[in-house]
């Protein structure tokens, strides 16, 4: 048996930026590497448990060292550290050393955060007896390719990878054969795509790289016209498939390159001012929003259909933070310049863990490629955790219990139907951003006032934001514009709702007529699939709003203590834990 064990995250990368630019705005901390922590085990080639190290120190994003994520994985697997054979670490700066030694701070947080001897004294610190040659750093858009490719199915194929930066790049476009990866090519962090959408997200108001899927739901409000010019000098496609941003070139010394702050300057003189996160949000705005939009469609269609084209590829497997753009996957999607299209569920940086072990796997010629199954590889709470904190939390609530999934589904479905807000709590969470059933947030997406009532009441955030539909995949035909049983597992591309049935469906519907569309095989999941029917046996749509179980700024619910305490503090009508039905007392 051989074990790996990929872990990701910078634990020292935001306390450095604190230690040396401690005079700086809360919001520009989030402007630095290392964030998503997360630990991933492969063991004989096999994926058997995955997870954010924010699910359980309740940090949203977190870039501590995942120490209570590998500790989860080793008790899934029922190993101990002792029986890991490797740690893989998605960050290979080694490479790049030289370059950081061109200044006394940028050596510095190569010492401290970016060296291997820095990975080495944090598995130390918790691991003193794991030894030092087994610890492996796999290059960051590796990491990622390897995530995608080898989970994607496909003896052959196109992998792209593109984020704000891994070390030095911000693009990474593979040939995977075979059961490698060989790089064609790479795009400069200076000319970062993943870093102008964070920037503008900050300019908006919002939080560079946490907020950008807030900005792709405002897009679609705005006029890409309004802007469009100013996006055509900041986002130039070149002929060999790559990109140029000369803005983010405008940064000259330490302090600039850090917080781009010649790049900001330039986005307030020739965008709108900047927003305060407390202002009201205005049609400029929304327009900008969609013009940046726009620009990324323009920029992933080009770099995606050159390296398609060069290579001859028809099929395409992404990872990276900008693959979690969906509407930009769906644009890709109906492009044709694809046959297929995959994207790594969990693409951002919690999914490099999963790609770092997955390559040194594949080093040993133990991974087989088939297509990741929808990613329940969080943990599962027994009968006695539910039992203990729904004993703890007794004075609050009113528990019914069912005697079956069927019991189970059946008083969901009818609650669902007469417009009640449930959450659903049961089995293994899921790994990366998007809830898939399992730690859900349901309700009627035919109810008009339901997408408000749910911003508003339960999740607690900005009203523009659009909800998700899931839907059995026997019927996702029937409400969108997709072939009979096409599958959309992960919750990543986007899809028109059929005309005739978007004054139906409003809570589901963006303003453009798309939806983020979620199918439900019963392979994929039992239990929501048998939800969704029996939804549809009372409403006649096998197909419901879902959202992730959290509120506004906190990780997705893991323990079933969090899901009946975050029940409590928000307007959600009934709670299912398993066959468990909970209320207010």
């Amino acid at each position: 048996m051989s074990a790996i064990l990929g872990v990701s995250g910078l634990a020292e990368s935001v306390r450095f930026k604190r230690e040396h630019w401690p005079d700086l705005n809360e919001r520009e901390y989030r402007i630095a590497q290392g964030f998503d922590a997360a630990a991933a085990l492969v063991v004989d080639g096999v994926v058997v448990a995955a997870v954010a190290e924010e699910r359980f120190n309740r940090h949203k994003q977190s870039g501590e060292f995942p120490i209570q994520a590998i500790a989860y994985c080793l008790k899934q697997a029922g190993l101990s550290l002792a029986d890991v054979d490797e740690i893989a670490h998605c960050f290979d700066y080694a490479p790049f050393g030289e370059i950081f030694s061109l200044d006394a701070t940028s050596a510095m947080l190569y010492e401290k955060v970016f060296s291997k001897q820095a990975l080495l004294a944090q598995i130390s610190r918790y691991y003193p007896q794991f030894p030092a040659e087994r610890i492996h750093q796999v290059s960051h858009h590796l990491s990622h390719a390897a995530s995608a490719y080898f989970t994607s199915g496909w003896d052959e194929c196109l992998v792209v990878v593109l984020d704000a930066m891994g070390e030095t790049q911000s693009g990474s476009i593979f040939h995977g054969k075979g059961g490698h990866l060989e790089k064609l090519r790479e795009i400069s962090a200076n000319d970062s795509i993943g870093i102008l959408y964070s920037l503008v997200t900050y300019h908006l108001g919002f939080d560079f790289n946490s907020d950008e899927y807030k900005i792709m739901g405002l897009a679609p409000y705005g006029d890409p016209r309004q802007f469009e010019g100013v996006f055509q000098q900041m986002l130039e496609c070149r002929a060999d498939g790559t990109v140029r941003i000369p803005i983010l070139r405008l940064n000259r010394t330490r302090d600039e390159r850090e917080n781009y702050l010649k790049t900001r300057e330039w986005l307030s003189h020739n965008l709108i001012p900047p927003r305060d996160p407390g202002d009201d949000i205005t049609q400029g705005h929304r327009d900008v929003a969609a013009a940046l939009q726009a620009a990324l469609n323009r920029a992933i269609l080009h770099i995606c259909g050159h390296f398609g084209a060069a290579t001859g590829m028809r099929k395409i497997a992404m990872a990276g933070g900008v693959a979690l753009n969906c509407s930009a996957n769906g644009k890709l999607t109906r492009s044709g310049l694809f046959d297929k299209v995959y994207v790594q569920p969990a693409a951002g940086d919690d999914g490099a863990a999963l790609g770092a072990a997955l390559q040194r796997a594949s080093l040993r010629g133990e991974v087989i490629n088939k297509r990741f199954p929808v990613p329940f590889l969080g943990p599962s709470h027994p009968e006695s955790a539910i039992d203990e904190a729904l004993k703890t939390l007794a004075s609050a609530i009113s528990v019914t219990r069912f005697g079956s999934l069927e019991e189970t589904c059946e008083r969901a479905a009818k609650m669902i139907a007469e417009g009640k807000v449930v959450a659903w709590h049961r089995g293994r969470m899921e790994y990366g951003p998007r809830a898939l059933g399992n730690r859900s947030i349901l309700a009627d997406p035919s109810n008009p006032e339901m997408r408000d009532r749910v911003n508003a009441m339960v999740k607690k955030r900005e009203a523009f934001r659009p909800f998700a539909p899931a839907v059995s995949i026997e019927e996702v035909h029937r409400w969108f514009e997709a072939a009979p049983m096409t599958s959309l597992p992960y919750m990543l591309a986007t899809v028109n709702v059929r005309e005739e049935f978007r004054a139906s469906l409003p809570a589901i519907t963006h303003v453009d007529g798309s939806a983020r569309v979620q199918t439900v095989a019963v392979g994929d999941n039992p239990a929501f699939h048998a939800l969704l029917k029996a939804v549809g046996s009372e409403t006649g749509r096998e197909i419901v709003l879902n959202t992730s179980f959290n509120v506004k700024g906190q990780p997705i619910v893991n323990t079933p203590y969090e899901a009946v305490e975050t029940f409590l503090g928000t307007g959600i009508d009934y709670l299912f834990i398993e066959d468990n039905l909970v209320s207010r007392a």
